[in-house]
């Protein structure tokens, strides 16, 4: 029997609809009544999945959101959708990455006028690294945009996969300049009736020649959609609609209930884990600190892989050795929860804890598995951070260490020298990092130049590490772990040392 579950992220590059997308998912699925973007106003205007003061203030993602819905089918019964909104900007395509360890297939976003950018292939790629399997939705396609067939051409370009229309804009055809261009007579349907256009033109629909032209020559020149491809990796199917305007997501939905993979087997050591073993296992993707900031509260976001999961069980973290009982499971709807009496392979459950529970850290039943796949990435950008209250170490310790778990930042501890040092892959986590200092932690901080631009984590026998760590003392310092780190002022001075010390590996990435 086929799950019910369908556990799928939504990520794009800024501005391309997405959270609004989002919004008009969680509206047809009855999650909520209004979507924040379209009708409400003033406060209640910021997006519902956008609870950061940052994210309200700049009008964009920086975090993952976690939200639950369900819907019925006529057929298909209930199905439970747990939907991960991503950051879009690429700085954050760590916390991208991460967040598709915890799903089993994606949405992209794609804008109609601006098509393909870098950030977008950046994005792409993360998700082939985790061989997601991609449903690509060609938004605002109510405005005048690309010409469709070079942007379907771009789409297939960039994936190296076949790419399945699935549905048409209707308006002035190739060019995007509206989709339902009833005041031209371009188009006549049964009254009420907005829906795309799905596989073969529908025979209740009048076109004039040139957009049924159109509609054959994409069903010609592009490849039929076939599940089996597209839950492989080999295929993306591309949905046209327009989110603010509600057309196409009803369509999304759809597809996402019927073709979208259930559940998968996860990667673990000795042995991937099966949705259908019956030992509870699930490991934590994500950790948040002071989504409530009244409440100053911790929150570990674990997906679950096997078993059904009971309100209060005793679960083992990865090393602690120690169960823990999980009293408090949650379910979220952004910042709504509502407490879980059980949960299912492919569900998203947020565990409160103090400091137990880290991103990278398996849970289950017993204590002999663990899930592989999550690493930290080598940061681009240095800095030292500058405290402008000295009475406020201790506190700018715990920011920076509660940051590092959540992945916004990494800190390293020099060897020598009192100032810490945050690493990033992008300047925006730079900004968020010293808001989130100010507004949930109350410490004063600025960023100085640090004498590096990049680490390496550096492993090896024990002998060898002591060696050249004492040779490079200057250059050391731990991570938030107690891991070795080589700071390096350059990638060539990365190589002229990794030459120099052959015995020692230099680690661009590190398993959580």
């Amino acid at each position: 029997m086929t799950s019910p579950r369908r556990t799928f992220a939504i990520i794009s590059h800024p501005d391309a609809g997405k959270t609004t997308l989002t919004e008009k998912l969680l509206v047809a699925g009855g999650a909520i009544h209004l979507a924040g973007e379209v009708k409400a106003r003033g406060a209640n205007r910021r997006a519902r999945s956008d609870w950061m003061k940052i994210e309200q203030q700049r009008g964009i993602s920086v975090t993952s959101s976690v939200m639950t819905f369900e819907r019925a089918f006529d057929d298909l019964g209930v199905i439970t959708f747990n939907l991960l909104d991503t950051p879009g900007h690429e700085d954050f395509s760590e916390d991208t990455y991460r967040t598709l360890t915890a799903v089993d297939s994606a949405v992209m976003v794609i804008d109609a006028a601006r098509g393909i950018e870098a950030q977008t292939r950046k994005l792409f790629e993360v998700c082939r690294l985790r061989s997601v399997p991609i449903i690509t939705f060609v938004n605002k396609v109510d405005r005048e945009g690309r010409p469709v067939f070079e942007l379907l051409d771009e789409i297939a370009d960039m994936l190296a996969l076949d790419v399945a229309p699935m549905s048409w804009p209707i308006g002035m055809g190739g060019e995007f300049e509206g989709v339902l261009d009833l005041e031209t007579g371009g188009v006549s349907r049964p009254e009420g009736d907005s829906r795309n256009f799905q596989g073969k033109v529908d025979t209740d629909v009048t076109l004039p020649e040139r957009f049924a032209e159109e509609v054959e020559l994409a069903q010609a020149g592009y490849a039929e959609f076939d599940a089996e491809a597209y839950r492989n990796g080999d295929l993306t199917p591309v949905y046209f609609g327009s989110a603010l305007k509600d057309f196409g997501v009803a369509e999304l939905i759809d597809a996402l209930a019927r073709h979208a993979p259930a559940p998968r087997p996860q990667p673990a050591e000795p042995a991937p884990i099966a949705p259908e073993a019956d030992e509870v296992t699930g490991f934590v993707f994500k950790v948040q600190a002071n989504m409530d900031p009244n409440h100053r509260d911790r929150i570990a976001f674990m997906r679950l892989c096997s078993g059904t999961f009971k309100r209060g069980m005793k679960l083992t973290p990865t090393g602690h050795g120690k169960p823990i009982a999980v009293h408090s499971p949650i379910l979220f709807f952004a910042q709504n929860r509502e407490v879980a009496d059980e949960a299912f392979p492919g569900d998203i459950i947020g565990i409160p804890n103090h400091g137990t529970l880290r991103v990278g850290d398996t849970l289950s039943e017993r204590a002999d598995i663990r899930f592989t796949g999550l690493p930290n990435f080598a940061p681009e950008i240095l800095r030292r951070v500058a405290l402008k209250d000295p009475t406020k170490t201790k506190q700018l310790r715990k920011a920076l260490d509660d940051m590092a778990e959540e992945g916004v930042t990494q800190v390293f501890y020099p060897e020598i020298g009192s100032n810490w040092i945050v690493g990033v892959v992008g300047q925006l986590q730079l900004e968020v990092l010293i808001s989130r200092l100010e507004a949930e932690y109350k410490v004063a901080a600025g960023l100085e130049p640090a004498p590096f631009d990049t680490a390496r984590w550096v492993t090896g026998d024990a002998g060898d590490l002591k060696a050249f760590a004492d040779l490079n003392r200057g250059a050391m310092a731990k991570d938030r772990d107690g891991n070795p780190v080589f700071l390096a002022k350059s990638a060539w001075e990365i190589g002229y040392v990794a030459d120099r010390y052959p015995k020692v590996r230099f680690n661009a990435t590190r398993e959580r």
